[in-house]
């Protein structure tokens, strides 16, 4: 059964936005260019600018997209726990693996980019504060006996992310001493988010 336009439509689409996450993960920000976009997604230039006519607009659509990418990550890894090891040691490690991956390094590098671009630094501020909701929904649903009370948690979530993420700074440098990190960050969470 042939695909119809809307799906045809999704599908370039999709590769568009996935080829920009990889290139901008692999060539960062200023490595990404549009001619390198189609070539990576296999679509025309044509394409390219009916869906999104500038690289701007491809970027920041990127950016939902990447955040899609980064919570269906976080989702999976934690689904896929049995319910013994659904504790805050475990939902670190599994956290800290979102900081060493594709879409982070991505991210990095629109955040850096979004320094000096104003249009750039408003998205990115919206789909991060959107992330972190996000996040610490699914965190409350995933253990709910760590967080009885969300708006007691979100400041702990912020503080962990902050946290993660520069450590991730560091290990992109290979400046890092995660292990260590993380056992402080494990202790305060058993502090913090007792599991009983």
């Amino acid at each position: 059964m042939p695909r119809t336009q809307a799906e045809r439509r999704a599908t370039t689409r999709a590769a568009l936005l996935d080829a920009t996450v990889t290139c901008l993960a692999e060539c960062g920000y200023a490595g990404t260019t549009t001619t390198e976009i189609v070539r990576r997604a296999g679509v025309s230039r044509g394409a390219q600018v009916h869906h999104f006519p500038t690289k701007e607009a491809l970027v920041i659509a990127a950016i939902d997209h990447l955040l899609e990418l980064r919570l269906e990550e976080y989702a999976k890894a934690f689904a896929e726990l049995p319910d013994d090891r659904r504790d805050t040691g475990t939902a670190l490690e599994l956290l800290w693996t979102m900081f060493t991956g594709a879409t982070f390094a991505a991210w990095i590098e629109l955040v850096v980019a979004g320094r000096t671009d104003a249009a750039l630094k408003a998205e990115l501020r919206t789909v991060t504060a959107r992330f972190d909701q996000r996040v610490a929904e699914l965190f409350a649903e995933l253990y709910p006996k760590q967080v009885p009370d969300p708006a007691t948690a979100a400041p702990i979530l912020q503080f962990v992310f902050a946290a993660l993420e520069g450590l991730a700074v560091q290990h992109l440098l290979d400046l890092d001493d995660a292990p260590s990190v993380l056992n402080t960050l494990k202790s305060l969470g058993a502090v913090y988010l007792p599991t009983d």
